[in-house]
């Protein structure tokens, strides 16, 4: 009995030893080949992977206008090839800029956040900023070192209120004198060089007018009465929103315009006259300078529909005291202040707002980038004929922002009025002035 004890103890302690050299040349292999290392290690990132993979994408929404274009889903699809894991549906709002205006407004004054990223008429920044329907884009420009200074100036100052970025530009648009090649050798270089050559060219070539302009009583008075006043030196508000519409050169400048809408050589009803008034005439071959926004190069030169094909070229507009000016417009994209997702909707603005958005915009979609850089591009030239001409640039440079102001409507309502009253002789560009420092002033104190 002894004996097999002893032995049955002496196998245990065998069998013992076995599983323990076991579990050590396991240990060893481990440590010296790495093998089960690497596995943890792999398993690791393959689940890392897995789960990225798997991660829902941040969606946010892009509202603007109608686009016939297409060049709005080419920009969205471009941005979603290198943010994959940002996806943008896009909104269609009504192609009426009044209606959207106010869709915006009724949604935003309720903070909703069903919208992230909008388009914004360069008038709106100012009012939308003062609602507390934007969000401020000063934190963001900073940290990823966006260079303001490369786009035009006027175009940032429209979208700057307060001392704060609000919008960024997206395309641009902005006021030209169009005239006649096959009258005209040297375009005018000042007003009083323009008045004078309207006055004698007019009757050449089957014209009836010298000049054409825009100056019924609606916004697009506005437009050309802030090109004078510019052009004279003159502001309607200044940098530190200070109303200073009523000064020597503001009068001068409405001077100057009754003088031109008084003149023979425009039409008897230039009162009446908007764009399609100043295009529908322009393109019949009525008159030898016209001014008007950029889309005319290409009614002018329209064989369907245009009597002046290859005969129109375009300049800066004419130089008051303080050199040429060219009312803005164009189109920001701005940011929903309640937006969830407010770093994904900037990165959408950064990209779309950049040169690679912004020549897509051009190349696809007709729209002057709001870059000057982009003037250089090859392919940006070759999209359109004024994208290659260097005029074209020039006006673009001069173009200055109607006033930056929450109440932008209220005051363009009292410019419009004002300065009817005076081009109809109610009352003088100095009552005019003074009317619009008083009114305006007081909209602004309420």
């Amino acid at each position: 009995m002894k004996f097999w004890k002893s032995a049955i103890g002496s196998l245990l302690i065998l069998m013992f030893v076995f599983f323990l050299v076991a579990c050590s040349s396991g240990d060893s292999s481990s440590e010296e080949g790495g093998g089960s290392e690497d596995a943890t290690t792999e398993d690791t990132e393959t689940s890392t992977e897995t789960e990225e993979a798997g991660e829902e994408p941040v969606t946010i929404v892009y509202a603007r206008g109608v686009d016939t274009t297409g060049a709005t889903q080419l920009v969205i699809d471009a941005f979603e090839e290198q943010n994959p894991n940002i996806k943008v549906d896009f909104r269609e709002m009504p192609s009426d800029t009044g209606q959207s205006h106010d869709q915006y407004v009724t949604m935003f004054s309720s903070q909703s956040s069903e919208v992230d990223v909008f388009d914004a008429d360069v008038i709106w920044p100012a009012e939308f900023a003062q609602a507390n329907y934007a969000l401020e884009l000063d934190r963001f420009i900073q940290k990823d070192g966006v260079d303001m200074s490369k786009y035009f100036p006027g175009t940032v100052a429209a979208a700057n209120f307060n001392g704060k970025q609000w919008a960024m530009p997206k395309f641009t648009d902005a006021g030209i004198l169009y005239y006649r090649t096959d009258i005209v050798d040297t375009p005018p270089k000042t007003w009083d060089e323009l008045i004078e050559m309207a006055s004698s060219l007019k009757g050449e070539a089957g014209t009836e007018f010298g000049y054409l302009m825009q100056a019924a009583q609606y916004e697009g008075l506005i437009t050309n009465a802030i090109e004078f006043i510019a052009s004279y030196g003159g502001q309607v508000i200044d940098e530190e929103n200070n109303v200073v519409v009523n000064s020597p050169e503001t009068i001068k400048a409405i001077e100057k315009m009754k003088e031109i809408v008084g003149s023979d050589f425009v039409p008897e009803n230039i009162l009446n006259f908007k764009e399609t008034e100043t295009e529908n005439a322009w393109i019949q071959g009525k008159s030898v300078f016209a001014r008007n926004w950029p889309y005319l190069q290409a009614s002018s030169n329209d064989e369907e529909r245009s009597s002046i094909v290859g005969n129109v070229d375009i300049t800066t507009l004419p130089t008051g005291d303080a050199g040429s000016a060219a009312a803005l417009g164009g189109w920001m994209a701005m940011i929903n202040r309640y937006s969830e997702y407010p770093e994904e909707a900037w990165e959408f603005v950064k990209f779309m707002t950049g040169e690679e958005g912004q020549k897509i915009i051009a190349v696809d979609g007709g729209r002057a980038p709001t870059i000057k850089a982009l003037y250089d591009d090859p392919e940006v030239q070759q999209s359109g004929p004024l994208f290659s001409n260097p005029e074209f640039v020039k006006v673009l440079e001069s173009a200055v922002p109607r006033p930056v102001t929450p109440i932008y409507p209220v005051i363009s309502d009292i410019m419009q009025i004002e300065l009817s009253k005076a081009l109809t002789g109610d009352q003088t560009p100095e009552e005019a002035a003074a009317n619009m420092q008083t009114k305006i002033e007081e909209a602004i104190s309420e």
